[in-house]
């Protein structure tokens, strides 16, 4: 995190390996392993689990489906962040500090309603469970801002990378938990009591924030109104407006966001169009182009919001001066310090995990290759996900003992050439001992290249905005994967037609030749290919993951270059004047 003028933090140079270790088991470190698990616990119950629960209930796959709405707000929760910014808990602020009041407030809202959840019958008050459902996905995206600009503000950059590691253990821990442990209780005692065990467990997020050290004093950046002559009745007609058009453009931009429209669909049914929601819900998942679609979404959205947020023109008014400046003063804020470097880092983040974002067709490739349900689950989900572990600690230790820059160029190299591996795989055909090695490498990969990123964007922020500034960098991204990914079947699919039909790519063919029988042969038959111009197409599109990755890479050097020509080590150092 930096302030208006902020130190360059360099790498723990002439420290020991052995004392770059004892980060991870630091105060802040082991505070952090226990707020990642009250992050991850309540977004699986709410997101996963609890249509288990309603499915055993009876209900139908269509109103399981509406539930997933309960977390849309992860998807738009930046917008709120400012109020977590500028806003004291009366009483607990003096207390415990300005992050941890707010932890122990949203956590508290958490618990009450994971306990809510456990004393309804879904299938006699399904509309109770889902307004409690919704209130605790509100409060858990609340939480996980306010956890996000603690572990920020709590610690200094070259240890950002530790902490980033630990909120990630201590999330797949939890998800690990919220997914098997409530399943496993059901069985014998029944889902309420299950759902009472897991508010309990939220406990142990509530002995991290009180074990936790208190964070520095908050900065509240001050809104300036004076000279604003008071209307009160005018004001309450004026916020009233603006708020409805800020909760309009929040629906439109999360849904696009989500790729949900199920709620937009809901309100155009409810105003007496049921046909035009059924059919914007239908254009909304449209396969391949519905990710556009939803890509306007997120800017009609946020064109609503700029406007419920925009100032009157040639008018002040108190509610014009208090969104636009909660709202666009981060904003200001970040461009003003890192200035034509600004754009720049913006594309860093957006384009820094696309090379793993695209890489959504990894169980159909599994399957077509021949591997069975089973083995696809014990590699990838149970060897997979110790995996990625280690990824996390070697991106905390790599930020720890590299410095920030340097340890996100070597993540920056670690996605593309990671799914190398696959194009490897797919000439290997149905082997488990390949798919081992392919799985352990991309996700150690991944787990490093997300924990660079984590420490990266959390050194952006500035004393005052972090909330806002984190919650916008973590909106936004997986925003760009997410569409180039829409196309990821289409290009397997016509990289194999064009190998089948010859030309350039038809020599890719003899490398699937040996492959045994069955391997690849029901995919090719959907494609109406042979299983060896399905295998081209499969390592077509692996090796077009890898060099999608080549952009990161070239803007890693250029953001190296303005931030870290001063010190190697320097984690996001502001232009000065002249540049």
């Amino acid at each position: 995190m930096t302030d208006e003028t902020p130190t360059p933090q360099a790498p723990l140079e002439g420290r020991s390996f052995i004392d770059s270790l004892r980060v991870f088991i630091e105060r802040r470190s082991l505070v952090m392993l226990a707020l990642g698990f009250a992050s991850g616990l309540p977004f699986l119950l709410i997101f996963d689990t609890l249509s288990a629960w309603l499915r055993e209930a009876g209900l139908s796959l269509e109103v399981i489906g509406i539930f997933s709405l309960a977390t849309l707000s992860y998807s738009f929760k930046f917008l709120w962040a400012p109020l977590i910014d500028r806003t004291t808990v009366p009483g607990l602020t003096r207390l415990l500090g300005h992050r941890r009041s707010w932890m122990l407030v949203t956590q508290a809202v958490v618990i009450v309603g994971l306990w809510l959840i456990a004393t309804v019958d879904p299938a006699r008050n399904l509309g109770l469970m889902a307004a409690f459902a919704v209130m605790t996905g509100f409060f858990a995206a609340t939480q996980d801002i306010v956890i996000d600009a603690w572990r920020i503000e709590s610690a200094e950059p070259s240890k950002q990378g530790a902490m980033a590691a630990a909120y990630q253990w201590g999330y797949r821990i939890a998800m690990i938990t919220a997914g098997a442990a409530p399943l496993l209780m059901a069985e014998t005692y029944g889902w309420n009591l299950s759902y009472a065990v897991m508010a309990c467990l939220m406990g142990i997020g509530v002995a991290g924030v009180l074990f936790a050290p208190r964070e520095t004093a908050h900065i509240v950046r001050p809104i300036h109104a004076e000279g604003v002559r008071a209307a009160p009745a005018l004001e309450a007609a004026e916020w009233l407006l603006r708020l409805t058009l800020f909760a309009l453009g929040a629906v439109v931009l999360g849904s696009g966001l989500a790729g949900d429209a199920s709620l937009l669909s809901g309100a155009l049914a409810g105003l007496g169009w049921p046909d035009a929601g059924a059919a914007l819900k239908t254009l909304w998942t449209a396969k391949p182009w519905g990710v556009f679609v939803q890509l306007v979404g997120v800017v009609a959205g946020g064109l609503i919001i700029f406007l419920a947020a925009r100032p009157l023109p040639g008018a002040r008014t108190r509610p014009g001066i208090y969104l636009s400046a909660a709202l666009g003063e981060p904003l200001t804020d970040f461009f003003g310090r890192y200035g034509k470097a600004a754009g720049l880092i913006l594309a860093l983040i957006c384009l820094y995990r696309v090379s793993d974002f695209v890489l959504n067709i990894m169980n159909p490739f599994y399957l077509d290759l021949g591997f069975s349900k089973v083995e696809v689950a014990e590699v990838r989900k149970v060897f997979g996900v110790f995996m990625t572990v280690i990824g996390v600690f070697l991106g905390g230790l790599a930020v720890a003992r590299l410095g920030l820059m340097r340890a996100l160029v070597v993540g920056a190299f670690a996605g593309p050439l990671s799914n190398l591996v696959f194009a490897w795989l797919a000439t290997q055909g149905p082997s488990l001992p390949a798919l081992t090695v392919a799985i352990g490498v991309d996700n150690i990969a991944s787990g490093l290249a997300g924990t660079c990123l984590i420490a990266y964007m959390s050194s952006l922020t500035a004393a005052g905005f972090t909330a806002t500034q984190y919650a916008l960098f973590s909106s936004l991204y997986a925003l760009p994967g997410k569409l180039i990914a829409s196309q990821s079947g289409r290009l397997v699919e016509g990289a194999a037609r064009a190998a089948e039909a010859g030309g350039v790519l038809a020599p890719l063919k003899s490398l699937f030749l040996g492959l045994p029988a069955g391997a690849l042969a029901s995919g090719a038959t959907k494609v109406q290919v042979s299983p060896a111009a399905l295998g081209a197409g499969y390592l077509v599109f692996f090796l077009y993951s890898s060099l999608i990755g080549l952009g990161a890479i070239v803007l890693v050097f250029m953001v190296y270059r303005r931030q870290g020509r001063s010190d190697a080590g320097v984690v996001g150092v502001p232009e000065t004047a002249g540049g």
